[in-house]
């Protein structure tokens, strides 16, 4: 396994790249339908948020929650939606997702 953190090919293909925060790369998903951002730390090898240490952990949720704020400020939404599901693609990352009543998968999950 490679030290240099490589972003997944999907993510990548499926995102837009907003900026680095201290260990995540913030990406906008390309859907038109969704506020959505996606959260990726920037560490090879990272599958699940268990595999950070105590201290990473820390950080991720402190942007975790600075990105829901954004988000939130910026949209209005309704409900913010967090997950870190990793069913297709393996590479931790995270979605922060704003929700409206109403929108195109309202009540369902995105």
């Amino acid at each position: 396994m490679s030290d240099a953190f490589t972003l997944d090919p999907r993510l990548e293909a499926d995102s837009i790249p907003l900026l680095d925060m201290r260990l995540s790369t913030v990406r906008l998903m390309n859907d038109v339908r969704f506020s959505w951002l996606l959260m990726v730390p920037r560490k090879a090898g990272l599958s699940e948020i268990i595999d950070l240490d105590v201290e990473e952990r820390a950080l991720l949720m402190e942007e975790i929650s600075l990105a829901c704020r954004a988000l939130k400020a910026v949209t209005g939404c309704d409900k913010l939606n967090v997950g870190a599901l990793g069913n297709v693609v393996r590479q931790l990352h995270v979605h922060v997702v704003a929700r409206f009543e109403g929108d195109a998968a309202w009540d369902g999950p995105v």
